[in-house]
């Protein structure tokens, strides 16, 4: 078998002795191997699979590292990490101890940016471009790859708003594919559709903006992004080239199932078929509990709204857009955008639940203090991938949301430890509270088969008493408490150990926690979230208040950043897993 050219490529230096000529097999052989690893190893497909040839562009222009390269979210720089010294470890890709699935700046000189988050890249660039002038490295590059979907983000406009005034030497790179995770929406995605079409107005808001604009070109066709990357190296100022691609260009069901094919799991290289998992029936997604149950409240509640920033499938909120779509709406990579205007739907009566993922929330914070908590609008805020979230590591794990909402007043905070205590905290919700809501679950499934019972109301601010004890307590908010539940059951449910679901981090049920403190010797508390500021704190802070005494232990994350592997093996490495909490209790057990 005839060597590839990609084996010989160790480095962008050695893509750039090619000639020119062997660029598209390259190019062939880098989607074939991308496609070979990520069919066995799961992982971000589509993303990357579209700008393979504009990575090979870019790396063989530009003088990498040397020339700043960020690639606005990493799901679309697999091809960028292989070439660039990564490909005898890309296997390794998102599992424990392997490289992450985005950009990071630790892993590699060639990740000028870490990029989990969208719409980033064009403040950092930014920010690097006038930080070579002001060193004098006036010859140096910067580039910024961003999709249509992203730069539709308002922190992407603030970025062209400033870039747009100045003398950087930057090119920003627009990927225009028409899809993010989800379709791209709103009127930029029309107004790039219609340049595409060659029936935009005259003015291009690019160029009114101050970019120097060209395209759109094919960002498939080598022989047009070759000589046009290398002319824009010499233009000064702030350019913008608009590229046209194919997300999962390469792979018929890729092109053909975008949504799908984002992250599909694992598939048939070869002809693209997903690889079904296990027929048993298994319990459902949490997401998919918070979209059948809003679909189910709205029918019979005509002041029910729904809004996500760009996650109508990750979130399930597409059933509701499907079923009622004048009252559902995907407002596009805007969080903060979607945070007040859900407040000003609820200043108006109507009761928006606001669905973000937990660490998306984390770009809106002023907007949930500034917007809906300091002028008490009762706003829905359904939290999905609270906790830890597994192989999309750091950036995406849920895991500081209870910290930074619990100190926010007039904020109600609830965990449901399975699907009917989501339903029932929804439910609830929508009869009418006094005060804003964030409601907090993980990724994955919960634990029932049959989940779609009556709705019942919960009294706000009350735990549930799973089982009595007298000398150990676990007190356990949300999902995680079913482990426990089974870890109680695997030590033969011992009378000494008790274990209360407290649902409501916020407020606490004070005469719950009374009875606690006033029954048991030890205490221990459980989240899958940081330690700092966390559930187990508020209880540390309602016993100094109280004046109590009883030892307190604190299951949850340490002050550090959990990086990528599978769910449990991270509950293992942040021992807030089943034999972290066997060894205490075991030890607390043996205590005379």
């Amino acid at each position: 078998m005839a060597e590839r050219i990609l084996d010989k490529i160790e480095s962008p230096k050695h893509l750039r002795e090619l000639n020119s000529n062997a660029l598209p097999q390259l190019a062939q052989e880098l989607r074939e191997f991308i496609i070979d690893i990520v069919a066995a190893k799961e992982g971000h497909l589509g993303a990357s699979l579209g700008v393979v040839e504009l990575t090979v562009a870019l790396h063989y222009i530009f003088n990498t590292p040397n020339d700043k390269l960020i690639w606005d979210v990493g799901h679309q720089a697999y091809g960028h990490k292989i070439l660039s010294g990564r490909k005898e470890i890309f296997d390794t890709n998102r599992q424990l101890g392997g490289i992450s699935g985005f950009p990071k700046m630790s892993e590699s000189e060639y990740d000028d940016f870490g990029t989990g988050h969208s719409s980033t890249s064009i403040s950092a660039i930014l920010g690097m471009a006038i930080a070579s002038k002001l060193k004098g490295e006036h010859n140096r590059q910067h580039i910024a790859v961003i999709g249509d979907a992203s730069i539709a983000s308002g922190m992407a406009f603030e970025g062209l708003n400033h870039m747009g005034v100045t003398d950087a030497n930057v090119l920003v790179i627009l990927n225009d594919n028409a899809i993010g995770i989800d379709p791209s929406v709103g009127a930029l995605k029309k107004y790039l559709t219609n340049v595409k079409k060659g029936t935009a107005k005259d003015e291009n808001i690019f160029e009114c903006l101050n970019f120097d604009y060209s395209g759109p070109v094919d960002g498939h066709d080598l022989n047009a992004l070759l000589p046009e990357l290398e002319r824009l190296k010499s233009v000064s100022g702030p350019k913008l080239l608009h590229v046209i691609t194919t997300k999962g260009k390469g792979l018929r069901l890729a092109e053909e199932n975008q949504v799908i094919y984002h992250a599909p799991g694992k598939f048939d290289k070869t002809t693209g078929e997903l690889i079904q998992k296990s027929a048993l029936q298994q319990a459902s997604k949490y997401q998919d509990v918070f979209g059948h149950t809003l679909v189910e409240l709205a029918k019979n509640n005509d002041n029910i709204v729904g809004i996500t920033p760009a996650m109508p499938t990750g979130s399930s909120l597409k059933f509701m857009m499907q079923e009622i779509p004048d009252r559902a709406f995907d407002v596009g990579i805007a969080e903060q955008h979607a945070v007040t205007m859900a407040a000003g739907m609820a200043a108006e009566g109507l009761i928006p639940f606001c669905n973000i993922y937990s660490t998306f929330l984390q770009r809106a914070y002023d907007q949930v203090i500034h917007d809906v908590a300091l002028q008490n609008l009762a706003v829905v805020f359904c939290l999905d991938r609270a906790g830890l979230v597994g192989q999309d590591g750091a950036t995406h794990h849920g895991v500081y949301d209870i910290a930074y909402l619990r100190c926010i007043p007039k904020l109600i905070i609830f965990a449901p430890m399975n699907e009917i205590e989501l339903r029932n905290i929804m439910y609830t919700a929508q009869l009418g509270l006094e005060h804003p809501i964030a409601i907090r679950y993980p990724r994955g499934r919960g634990v029932l088969k049959e989940w779609q019972t009556p709705f019942e109301k919960i009294e706000i601010g009350t735990s549930e008493e799973l089982k009595k004890g007298t000398k150990i307590v676990v007190l356990s908010v949300g999902h995680i408490g079913n482990m426990i539940s089974e870890l109680l059951e695997e030590l033969d449910a011992p009378k000494e150990i008790g274990h209360i679901n407290m649902r409501f981090i916020k407020p606490l049920d004070t005469k719950q926690l009374e009875a606690v403190f006033n029954t048991y010797k030890q205490i221990i508390t459980i989240e899958d979230g940081c330690k700092a500021g966390g559930f187990g704190g508020a209880i540390l802070e309602y016993a100094n208040q109280m004046q109590f005494e009883t030892p307190v232990h604190v299951f949850g994350i340490d002050d550090t950043y959990i990086a990528h592997g599978t769910i449990p093996e991270l509950h293992e490495i942040a021992q807030i897993d089943k034999t972290s909490v066997k060894k205490l209790i075991n030890s607390l057990m043996n205590e005379k």
